[in-house]
């Protein structure tokens, strides 16, 4: 009886991951997801050339395992301090810089199971990409599916390409166009995502 005791107790979430996200729900959500919407169409107006999938898979990395697989070749920020500490820059070829970096990870907290995105927050940590959790009704998973013209999505990676959608991330993540207040522990079920 007393191995179950430690099985069932929660480990507490660190604070340094818990202020690199974000939790949206209810009237922030849509907001939120309204100004995301509309800068997607401006982007999408502005480079007529390509097929729409096409410039989605340039925009966003697209599902978990996409949004995983971007996030590990990314560079962990330990190891590039380390390296450009250390290591001058006389030999470009063995500090690779990963071709495609991500602004921020949206994370649908609906997702079930709960261990298909129980890796993303330690490591998006450790590539210092902030996370945006997405609750609703409706299912986050269904909201971010309608983002990229998928029936769901339950992560969408934001790629650094310094567009308008980069713009109003950077000012989503800043707290400029939606108020940032809500702690990411007073949803429910979404602490159960971020604990290891």
């Amino acid at each position: 009886m007393g191995r179950n005791r430690n099985k069932t107790s929660k480990t507490p979430i660190e604070p340094s991951v818990c202020q690199q996200q974000s939790c949206y729900e209810g009237e922030r959500l849509l907001t939120m997801l309204k100004s995301l919407q509309r800068e997607i169409e401006l982007a999408k107006l502005s480079n007529r050339v390509l097929p729409e999938k096409i410039w989605f898979k340039q925009q966003f990395s697209i599902g978990v395992n996409e949004v995983t697989r971007v996030l590990e070749r990314m560079t962990p920020c330990s190891e590039m301090g380390g390296a450009s500490a250390q290591q001058p820059l006389a030999n470009p070829s063995k500090l690779q810089l990963p071709s495609v970096r991500l602004q921020a990870i949206l994370v649908a907290s609906d997702s079930n199971p709960r261990w298909l995105t129980k890796h993303l927050p330690s490591l998006a940590s450790s590539r210092k990409v902030p996370l945006i959790f997405v609750k609703d009704k409706k299912g986050g998973s269904l909201r971010l599916g309608e983002l990229v013209k998928l029936k769901t999505a339950i992560a969408i990676g934001i790629k650094a390409r310094e567009n308008g959608i980069n713009q109003l991330v950077e000012e989503i993540l800043h707290g400029k166009e939606v108020n940032l207040g809500t702690d990411c522990q007073e949803l429910g079920g979404v602490s159960d995502a971020i604990v290891e």
